[in-house]
């Protein structure tokens, strides 16, 4: 988070002076989303919700991919449905929003109130997940093996009563996709708890540009009612660790509270093995948090809503028509191209204002790249390009660049991967020279995350896999110093040295670190 004296961001917050401040500014002057009016809540606006509507086409795209089917399923569930798995409603118990009465009435006062003659026989719960009620459905689809897999998933918004909340990062409500699958055996289901892990790593880093290790959470981690729970961790420029995704395997356990049985194939009745997996409007708040600088926004171009924006630099008067004629063939041709695997998204910005004004909003915002073109610029056949992860000369000015227009649109293409990979790379290095590996004890670990070190990273060290009471007090200790284990990398090999807790053999390497 170096800073130069000679540069004038566009942000009043510094991420080195105040990251949850600068985190929320970012959100508000990029316009992503505000404050809707019910605690816990948020309007997501159109720059925000473009992105995630990328994130929902791109990663949809490779869920069917992979054979799963989208449905939905309804926003309520009965009680009773999870009153069936008694550890999944326990887990969830305390965020639940419950619906008890279907009508409202005049309280002689000029209000409303529940009318108590509208009591429902049964509450529903507004779903904060969806194992039950899909659970529910898989039993009346599925009959026999020759059922098996079943794949589905929904795109949907889910309603967790958080009582700490973060635009994108811990909302009440929040939008995000669910797969949930049944399988024959428990083979065949971890693989899919496994393919879905897979998925989300690719995606995160080959789309989002953001860096994750995909792993295994510790027991007292797991998804509640989860045999074994799996996550992508990704380090935020602050050095806490954000849950970017899950999937878990959770074993025959809701497939007995659902009645999910199937006739094998030797003819006898058997339980389907489950498994479920999800990522959220949270990998937005990855994005930013991963990518921002103290100028806003910037975004990975796989998944900004326009990758390149032109802008005129208009004279507010009758004589713009050769530059807009100029500005839009730069579109046509550059719209008729294709980046990263689909056609590049060019906008040309016509509203009227200073063009210094409306480069700053963009710049906020976080597109790739601005074209500034003035009447000049026309006349020569010229085009200014800004890249946004190229902001500043060192001099303290803004990088503009001259290129020729056909130069610039034969190169745009491969500009834009450049990007990409550029703050993939640029993001990986950071984690890594965060992660401290030479921890040893609990003194040292006290030491390195002590108060007053603002943004300390992660520490790598050996695990032994306690259970039980033994991981319960490593958890307390934990616990005093505001860290949790993050997770244990998939097909990392055996660290070798002791458990930084229990001086036992170490058999993992886990992540201890504060998270979001």
């Amino acid at each position: 988070m170096s800073t130069n004296p000679a540069i004038r961001h566009a942000l009043s917050t510094r991420r080195a002076d105040d990251f949850a401040q600068w985190y929320q500014e970012v959100i508000s002057e990029a316009e992503m989303a505000e404050e809707s009016g019910v605690r816990g809540c948020m309007v997501i606006r159109p720059w925000g919700y473009g992105i995630w509507e990328r994130i929902q086409l791109l990663m949809d795209r490779r869920i069917k991919a992979a054979g799963v089917d989208n449905c939905y399923f309804p926003l309520f569930i009965p009680l009773s449905y999870f009153a069936k798995e008694a550890e999944h409603v326990d887990g969830f118990a305390k965020e639940m929003a419950v619906v008890t009465h279907h009508r409202l009435i005049q309280d002689g006062k000029g209000g409303l109130v529940p009318d108590p003659e509208a009591r429902l026989e049964e509450p529903l719960i507004v779903r904060p997940t969806s194992e039950t009620v899909i659970g529910a459905a898989m039993a009346r689809w599925v009959q026999s093996w020759r059922d098996l897999p079943l794949l589905t998933n929904q795109w949907a918004n889910v309603v967790r009563w958080e009582m700490r909340t973060r635009m994108f990062l811990r909302t009440s409500e929040f939008l995000w996709q669910e797969g949930h699958t049944a399988h024959a055996d428990r083979d065949d289901a971890m693989a899919e708890t496994l393919r879905a892990l897979e998925m989300y790593r690719e995606f995160a880093e080959n789309v989002l540009a953001m860096p994750v290790i995909a792993g295994e959470k510790p027991e007292n981690e797991r998804f509640p009612g989860a045999v074994a729970t799996y996550s992508i961790e990704a380090m935020m420029q602050d050095g806490k660790a954000l849950q970017a995704g899950t999937s878990h395997y959770l074993g025959t356990s809701f497939a007995e509270a659902a009645g999910i049985h199937y006739q094998n194939r030797e003819g006898q009745q058997a339980l389907a093995h489950t498994t479920s997996w999800g990522v959220s409007t949270r990998m937005i708040g990855g994005v930013i948090m991963t990518h921002g600088d103290d100028d806003g926004l910037r975004v990975p171009p796989a998944i900004a809503p326009q990758q390149i924006v032109i802008l005129p630099m208009l004279r507010e008067d009758d004589g713009d028509d050769a530059l807009l004629a100029y500005c839009e063939e730069l579109r046509r041709a550059l719209a008729g191209q294709s980046a990263l695997g689909e056609p590049l998204r060019v906008l040309l910005d016509k509203r009227p204002g200073k063009a210094t004004q409306k480069r700053w909003a963009w710049v906020k915002k976080g597109v790739p790249l601005v074209l500034e073109i003035g009447g000049r610029d026309a006349a020569g056949g010229q085009v200014s390009v800004l890249r946004r992860d190229r902001l500043w000369q060192d001099n303290g000015k803004v990088n503009f660049a001259a290129m020729a227009r056909d130069d610039f649109a034969a190169a745009a293409a491969g500009l834009l991967e450049e990007m990409q990979g550029g703050l993939l790379a640029e993001a990986a290095a950071r984690r890594d020279a965060q992660i401290e590996r030479g921890v040893t004890s609990l003194d040292q670990l006290a030491t390195y995350f002590a108060e007053d070190r603002k943004y300390p990273g992660w520490v790598e060290c050996g695990w032994s896999r306690p259970t039980g009471a033994a991981l319960a007090r490593v958890v307390e200790q934990l616990k005093a110093l505001k860290l949790t284990i993050r997770n244990t990398p998939v097909g990392a090999p055996a660290p070798g040295g002791t458990c930084l807790f229990t001086g036992e053999p170490a058999v993992e390497t886990i992540y201890l670190a504060r998270s979001y």
